[in-house]
């Protein structure tokens, strides 16, 4: 049984608490036109619909000197379950980008797509736009289950595809069943426009968000009233790929193979990367594994996580609402002993594994079936047209062209597009060389190519320095040492994040900067390159000189003392450049 909210618990419980299942105000907030922003309660609980207000921040003082408010406007997460959209979905974003937002398009480290630069007159068009392809925007942030994420190769074996069928099957199981989502944000008679087929990708989640009865009552049977403590997320990967990072999320499945099959999944909790500075009693970490379960329990052994973390978590003090805190609170055994006895489902002993590495693969790859799949470089996850780079035309016209296939967005911001049939790919080729995108996955550093950057500035409002605008410049630097000591081929995993909440995953990076003030960064190394290891902090408040200045000796003791296949994040350790981080609890010693 869910508590009652108390006195104690913080604003944010109150809201969701006397919100009606998520409505609160928010069709009268729409439609206010005093002023661009919500009405302060309702900040928090757009998130649960899937957008964030912001401002641009480049913008605030010259607004404050001619006595404006703040420019506000608002990004828009839209789930894509596993990563997988059709070529209708993707051209209605690009379509949506140009009309409502700020003519970008954002691919998230969550598979996820991110309008930015919509206006509150325009979120409601936004948002039907994309419903009428069958996305949908709830869930894409609050405290719930967000997107789900899966390994994004489509079609390297039978264990990749069932892999997609669970992710599908555990993001409608929870996601939210209120109604307000539809009441608010949906098309008039969407439900009978719909052509997609019964039990297709689309259907099965939209008809979970659209499809309600006439005078249904909400009820949250998973969630309750006030949902859960903090935000939740869910990875699946297929080793020997951790291209999800499944031990930065609160549950990663980890599927295990047997003479070709999914047979289930090694089950690790407790995974989350933010923290705040100043404050050591708050860390990153990575999930621990509790043991391994068959397919078909896999959706209640998740269910029983959800419910416990609803149940135990804390709702004090959002700093430590996480899983991860409540695991340390309760012990593992005690966590794992309770997530058994809610799920009737006896964990096994864990099955062997081993994870190579958390990056994508570049280029064309041929799978099973005969069809054609090819990962494309998308730096800092940004689609978008420049004077000399038009990506977001090149990928509009494969769009059109293809007459089947799907964009698969992948966990490190990049794009795969897949299934491709063999007579479209020499024209999906000639596509992309005409607008040199092809040059720009190939003719890269493999660091540029394992590279991720949150958002930050201008519009996200916890950033204190740079990230998404300014990696590509110091990577050119990074490059240029990388050069001189014939490494630029050597894949080295690099992160920035703009704050230390760990959008980027920076701490799994094994080069991590978080922004600690603008032009100035924490730096961080000795991350494991498969994902199953946190970095630890080498040289705080570091500019980019700064920065340079102590990564070349590093770069050039790498070249010269590596042992073979060395990876850089345990060169730096076995040279006593740093400690490792053996778990979360001692990140910051």
């Amino acid at each position: 049984m869910q508590p009652e909210t108390k006195p104690s618990h913080t604003e944010v419980e109150h809201v969701k608490a006397k919100s009606n299942y998520l409505r609160g105000t928010l069709l009268e907030s729409l439609e206010n036109g005093i002023t661009g922003a919500l009405f302060p309660d309702d900040t928090h609980l757009i998130k649960f619909h899937g957008s964030y207000q912001q401002t641009d921040r480049d913008l605030e003082s010259e607004r404050a000197r001619q006595k404006l408010e703040p420019l506000y406007s608002f990004m828009i997460r839209v789930r894509v379950p596993g990563g997988v959209a059709s070529p209708k979905q993707w051209l209605r974003m690009d379509e949506l980008a140009d009309q409502y937002g700020n003519g970008t398009l954002k691919l998230t480290t969550r598979q996820a797509f991110q309008l930015h630069g919509v206006y509150k007159r325009n979120l409601k068009a936004a948002v039907q736009g994309f419903n009428q392809v069958l996305l949908d925007s709830i869930a894409g942030c609050g405290d719930v289950n967000r997107n789900v994420m899966c390994s994004a190769n489509p079609d390297e074996s039978r264990v990749h595809a069932a892999l997609y069928e669970v992710a599908k099957s555990i993001s409608a199981a929870f996601t939210p069943q209120t109604t307000a989502y539809a009441e608010i944000w949906a098309p008039p008679g969407l439900a009978e426009e719909t052509d997609a087929p019964k039990g297709s990708r689309e259907e099965g989640n939209w008809s979970k968000v659209f499809l309600t009865t006439p005078g249904q009552e909400d009820a949250e049977p998973i969630y309750g009233k006030t949902y859960l403590p903090r935000k939740f997320k869910i990875a699946l990967a297929a080793p020997p790929e951790n291209d999800t990072d499944v031990f930065a999320n609160d549950i990663g499945l980890i599927g295990i193979e047997e003479n070709g099959d999914l047979t289930g999944f090694n089950v690790a909790a407790g995974g989350g990367l933010g923290m705040t500075f100043g404050m050591p009693e708050t860390f990153p970490r990575l999930a621990d594994l509790l043991g391994f379960v068959r397919t078909e329990d896999v959706l209640k052994v998740c269910e029983a996580v959800i419910t416990t973390q609803r149940d135990f978590g804390n709702r004090e003090n959002r700093k430590f609402s996480r899983l991860k805190y409540t695991i340390e609170r309760m012990g593992l055994d005690a966590f794992r002993k309770e997530v058994e006895t809610r799920s009737g489902v006896a964990f096994e002993p864990l099955r062997p594994f081993q994870f190579k590495h958390s990056g994508d693969h570049f280029g064309w790859t041929q799978g099973q079936s005969g069809r054609f799949h090819l990962t494309l470089f998308i730096e800092g996850g940004r689609v978008r047209n420049t004077e000399n780079y038009q990506l977001k035309t090149a990928l509009r016209e494969i769009a059109a062209l293809l007459s089947e296939g799907e964009f698969r967005l992948t966990g490190n911001q990049n794009l795969l597009i897949g299934n491709i049939l063999p007579n479209e790919r020499l024209e999906v080729e000639s596509i992309l060389k005409k607008y040199g995108v092809l040059e720009k996955t190939f003719q890269q550093t493999a660091l540029r190519l394992n590279s991720i950057a949150c958002v930050a500035l201008p519009t996200c409002t916890l950033a204190f320095a740079e990230a998404e605008r300014y990696l590509p410049r110091l990577i050119d630097q990074i490059d240029a040492i990388l050069r001189k000591y014939h490494m630029q081929k050597e894949a080295i995993n690099i992160r920035m994040t703009g704050c230390p909440n760990g959008c980027g995953r920076p701490y799994l990076g094994e080069i991590g900067l978080v922004g600690k003030s603008p032009g100035y960064y924490n730096l961080y190394l000795g991350a494991a390159h498969d994902g199953s290891r946190l970095n630890k902090l080498y040289r705080e408040m570091a500019d980019e000189a700064g920065i340079l200045r102590e990564l070349e000796p590093l770069i050039a003791a790498y070249a010269m003392k590596r042992n073979p296949g060395e990876r850089f994040g345990d060169f730096v350790i076995r040279m006593g450049y740093i400690t490792a981080t053996t778990h979360g609890t001692n990140f910051h010693n």
